[in-house]
């Protein structure tokens, strides 16, 4: 992985890593995860189960997804594109409990975002089309997924949009966050 920056966010379990890059006339490498320098730098526990690839074009907003049971932890990142992403701690015993922070991801910035478990997860894309890719570290259980609604005014999330979103049904029908499963 060859991790160069770690920063923490407002949400200080919330971490953005820049991975060294590579490169030359050719184009350029980069390594994406290292399970060593991963434990060491960002999260000790995590152990990944799961690789998620969706594409999405301009205006869809994806979120704000989780699992009350079988938290997930995501690493997140975009190979193709550029999208604004969004973390919301759903933790009540956490002292930035409803609070969330939001980082531009792209191909061209190679960002990726740590998401630990009991948050809740959410993207907008920004380029005409964007391939996101997630490493998680519980499966999907549906009967367990759960979402709070994207435009929750209680949360405020300041989604850079241009008109309206592109939202699923089920993210439109998505409870409001003082009516959503939390975590202890």
């Amino acid at each position: 992985m060859t991790i160069t920056v770690i920063a923490t966010t407002a949400l200080p379990d919330v971490k953005i890593i820049e991975s060294r890059v590579f490169g030359d006339e050719r184009g350029f490498f980069l390594e994406s995860f290292n399970a060593r320098e991963f434990a060491d730098k960002v999260q000790a526990d995590a152990q990944f189960v799961q690789d998620n690839h969706s594409r999405s074009g301009k205006g869809v907003l994806r979120g704000l997804h989780y699992q009350i049971q079988h938290a997930q932890g995501k690493l997140v990142r975009v190979v193709q594109g550029e999208v604004f992403d969004v973390a919301v701690d759903l933790r009540k015993s956490s002292p930035t409990f409803g609070q969330w922070e939001g980082v531009v991801l792209s191909g061209d910035n190679h960002k990726q975002l740590w998401i630990p478990p009991g948050f809740a997860h959410g993207f907008v894309v920004l380029s005409e089309f964007a391939d996101f890719l997630y490493k998680t570290t519980d499966y999907w259980f549906p009967e367990h997924e759960r979402s709070v609604r994207w435009d929750d005014p209680t949360i405020g999330i300041e989604w850079p949009l241009e008109g309206v979103p592109i939202v699923a049904a089920k993210d439109k029908a998505a409870p409001a966050f003082l009516n959503s499963e939390t975590f202890e």
